[in-house]
């Protein structure tokens, strides 16, 4: 299994749409969120997902491919 640690910006239209749940459904992952701010204007939510790393590719292409912004985390993302 692999892991992997990111953040997922949501455009506004896209902040009440259970994406993380299909993310984990769809591409048999498992989310794990870290740290979130969610607004009605904005959302970002900082996650660790794991599972085999083709479904994490595929996962992060789909959410993409909805408008969300992935982008890699380095570090420890409970600290911040």
């Amino acid at each position: 299994m692999a892991k992997r640690q990111v953040m997922f910006t949501f455009p506004p239209e896209k902040i009440k749409d259970p994406l993380i749940f299909h993310l984990g459904v769809k591409f048999n992952l498992l989310p794990n969120i870290r740290q979130a701010d969610i607004s009605e204007a904005k959302g970002w939510v900082m996650l660790e997902l794991e599972g085999e790393e083709k479904d994490i590719e595929a996962g992060i292409a789909w959410l993409e491919s909805k408008g969300i912004r992935v982008d890699p985390v380095t570090g420890d993302i409970i600290e911040g």
